[in-house]
């Protein structure tokens, strides 16, 4: 029988997401569902104890075993390898700092006084609930003060949040409060447009509906001619 002591390493922190499935309880064995008593114990900072990766990929075979298929069959036997190497990427976002990122501006854009917006930014991220996809476009905004920030920089703070499990509303949120909090402008506004996988293939199965989720800072928040500015930008008009 399988058994985790999810003891803390070196892993990445995505890892520790996974790893909940490793301490979930339920192993099968022999085809037969039989339960693990797994404690997944917090350090003294708080933060979850970490899986290794053998852990999480361990954790993978117990899920294929749980839907009813044999994890050691050809066609499965390197499918943990190849989930854990995917989610790394699915999940790279708990290893960056998106505040680091913005942390380097530029005065060459002094005296400029309009906004500064990108449109149409590819978005793949996961729901939190169901750890499926949803899929859109993220379009963002800021109004600076003396200093500007390089436009990739914004682009790669959307991916940032993006690449985490999300819901839309917090990922709006966490996008517009740190370029609030970093970049100091004198206002922002974040609008996301995405398709939740979790609607369209599961449950109510409602294909192709949109979740449309904004927010206004600073200047944008009250001056709805400004925000009308902005939300007829995102259309290219």
């Amino acid at each position: 029988m399988y058994h985790s002591a999810c003891g803390q390493n070196d892993s990445p922190k995505w890892l520790s997401l996974l790893g909940r499935f490793i301490c979930v309880g339920t192993v099968r064995k022999d085809f037969k569902i039989m339960n693990v008593d797994v404690n997944l114990n917090k350090t003294a900072s708080g933060k979850l104890k970490r899986p290794s990766r053998a852990e999480a990929e361990e954790a993978v075979r117990t899920l294929i075993s749980y839907i009813g298929d044999d994890p050691t069959r050809d066609g499965l036997v390197d499918t943990p390898k190849r989930v854990i190497k995917t989610y790394q990427e699915f999940y790279s976002g708990y290893e960056e700092s998106p505040e680091e990122v913005l942390g380097r501006s530029f005065e060459e854009g002094a005296g400029y006084d309009d906004m500064v917006m990108l449109r149409d930014i590819d978005i793949n991220s996961h729901c939190e609930h169901h750890m499926i996809p949803f899929i859109g476009t993220a379009h963002i905004a800021y109004f600076p003060t003396d200093r500007v920030v390089g436009i990739s920089k914004l682009a790669r703070v959307v991916d940032i949040f993006a690449k985490r499990l999300q819901t839309q509303e917090t990922m709006t949120a966490q996008i517009s409060n740190v370029l609030e909090n970093v970049l100091k402008p004198q206002g922002c506004a974040v609008h996301i447009d995405a398709v939740h996988q979790c609607m369209s293939l599961r449950g109510i199965k409602k294909p192709n509906v949109a979740t449309v989720t904004t927010k206004f800072t600073g200047i944008f928040k009250d001056n709805y001619h400004l925000q009308n500015r902005f939300l007829d930008m995102t259309r290219g008009r």
